[in-house]
This record gives structure tokens, sequence and C-alpha cells, in this order.
């Protein structure tokens, strides 16, 4: 029995997958994030919410972001080793799930856009190249954070519609105070952010939240995808809830750049679990 987990910001999915029947369990918890949180925290996180009674396995696989850093990787070492029983224990980054569940073994462009985003050059066995995504403040373009957080801006600015502000007002019964107070002063406010995308897409028709969603996209293959030597050769694969759930604009964005769209795909567990299972 092995364990892959794939852990980004917002949530952790889990499998454990017995390689020789192919049965699975799915397990959801809430995101883990080395990066932002030390090993006690990540423990009682676990304890809290890891449902299965199963401990012991023959080899974990866990992907995070921030995990391509050794210090940050080793709290996440140290918090599942102390968790769980195994001699195996990989930990690699949300980068790496990306890259290994859109292209296997083969050649291509990676790419997350979910509540953050990251991309890279894979040569079907490592990461060759990798624009750094700078988080939520410096970059993070195309990434559900910064659609969200400029989809607040225009609202409190009054740069959309009356009555795509109206609309947004009357279904979140918030205020600029509320909205200032949960991007500055609370924890996490790329989570926070990164939730109203899901108004985005129930208001897509909208051509003024159809542009800011593409000028996004445009930003994040202008400032990452075309960095790579190889972008417009290789094709440009996506995972991630922003990349599946805006899939129509994002393929427009694609096309003006004259780039190959490749996969596209909403959670990469499916495919971890395809390529450990091989």
């Amino acid at each position: 029995m092995i364990l892959i987990a794939d852990s980004g910001s917002t949530k952790t999915t889990w499998c454990l997958l017995d390689r020789e029947s192919g049965k699975k369990e799915i397990i959801l918890t809430a995101g883990i994030n080395p990066f932002y949180q030390d090993a006690d925290t990540i423990i009682k996180a676990l304890e809290a919410e890891f449902s299965s009674k199963e401990r012991n396995f023959d080899a974990i696989y866990f992907y995070s972001a921030g995990c391509a850093n050794p210090s940050i990787s080793k709290v996440a070492f140290n918090a599942l080793d102390h968790f769980f029983n195994t001699t195996i224990l990989e930990i690699e980054s949300d980068l790496m799930a990306a890259a290994h569940a859109l292209c296997g073994t083969t050649e291509g462009i990676a790419c997350i856009l979910g509540t953050g985003s990251n991309s890279c050059h894979y040569n079907g066995k490592e990461v060759v190249e990798n624009v750094s995504p700078l988080g939520f403040i410096l970059g993070d373009e195309g990434s559900g954070a910064v659609i969200g957080k400029k989809l607040l801006a225009d609202i409190l600015k009054k740069q959309l519609p009356d009555q795509v502000r109206q609309a947004f007002f009357n279904k979140y019964k918030t205020d600029s105070a509320e909205i200032l107070e949960n991007i500055y002063k609370k924890p996490f406010p790329n989570r926070y952010a990164a939730g109203f995308t899901k108004f985005i897409s129930e208001y897509k028709s909208e051509q003024a939240l159809q542009q800011l969603v593409t000028q996004s996209f445009d930003e994040f293959l202008t400032r990452n995808v075309l960095q790579y030597n190889k972008a417009k050769d290789l094709p440009v694969h996506f995972t991630g809830s922003i990349a599946y759930y805006f899939r129509d604009l994002l393929s427009i964005a694609l096309e003006k750049r004259q780039l190959k769209l490749g996969n596209i795909i909403k959670d990469p567990i499916e495919g971890l679990i395809e390529f450990h299972q091989k």
C-alpha cells in the first residue's frame, strides 16, 4: 500500500493506493503548505482531519507548494515522518506533481493555474527550467488569487458595470471594510481572494469579466510560459481549477500567442496515481 498526496493552498488530496489490486481510497483534508506552516501545525492538522486509520505504508509520495526548497521540504518531511510509519518518504514540489500528472515521461511545458500559479519546462524526467511565480504579491499571474484580487479591486473602484457590482454585493453581503480586512489583516488573503472566482464563473457571459480573465491569462503566458525557449515547440499543459473552469478563455489566450494547448485537468491526483502505478 502506498500513499500519494497532492497539497495546495486550499486542500490536500490523499490517495491510498494498492498497487497490486489497483484499489484506491481518496481522502480530502485542508491544504498543507510547509512554507506557511511548521511541522507541529501540520501534525495537528493531520491528527484532526486524516480520517483513515491506516498509517503504515510501503511508500509515501507527497507533493506540495514550496517543497522545491530543501528547508521547506524538511518541514514537510519531519511532520509526515512523525505522523506516518513508512520506510520510503519522498517530498516533491507541486510543480513536479503537475509535470508527473500532465506529462508523465514526455517532454512538455507544465503549468498550474489554481489558487496560485506556476510553470516549468519538463524534459520527461526533471524540471529543467522554472520561472519563479513570486507568489501572491509579486506574481501568481493567471491564478485564482490574482484574478480574485483584480475582481475585488474593480468592484471597489467601480470599474465594472453597475449590474455586475450589484450582483456581487447581493451575493456576498459584504462591504469594502470587510474586504480590506480580509486582504490586509487576516491570514491567507490568497485563499480569500481566490474564492471570488466562483462569482466570475457564474457571470462569465459578462464581457468585462471575460476581459479580466483573459488579460490575466495573457499576463501568465507573457511573464512565464513565453520565457521558456521551447515554449512554442512543445505542448503547454495545465492543471488546476482555474485552468479547468475557464478553459475556453485559456484556449483563446494560447491561440493568440501561437502556443499549442495540451492537456487540461482539474486535479493532478489521477495523473499522479497513473504515474506511480507504473
